[in-house]
């Protein structure tokens, strides 16, 4: 099993994300399947202020690349993409076109 753990940051607006949590209290069931035959089997966000973190847990064959590939030529998945980043905005560290930023582990226990 792999872990990854990503951010991104939330417009800080307490109404928009109001209103992405709620989105996300019933996500559309073509996003959900298209997390699950990616080979993701636990996804996670978690939120502080206007920051967000997920923890993805993924068999041994995932890999973004060939997550991005199927998401690029999944129309719902990019109508889902375009209406999540009406809340979202990068990290100020990301680059370009960049959203959620994978996280680097600097400690295990």
């Amino acid at each position: 099993m792999k872990k990854f753990c990503l951010a991104l940051d939330l417009k800080n607006d307490t109404a928009l994300i109001a209103e992405y949590e709620k989105y996300h209290q019933q996500v559309w069931p073509e996003i959900i399947q298209s997390i699950k035959s990616s080979g993701i089997e636990v996804l996670d966000i978690y939120r502080t202020g206007n920051r967000l973190f997920m923890i993805i847990e993924a068999d041994e064959n995932f890999s973004f690349e060939k997550k991005a590939a199927a998401d690029a030529s999944n129309p719902t998945v990019q109508e889902w993409e375009t209406l999540m980043w009406k809340f979202q905005q990068p990290l100020p560290w990301a680059k370009s076109g960049e959203k959620w930023i994978l996280m680097e582990n600097i400690f295990s226990l």
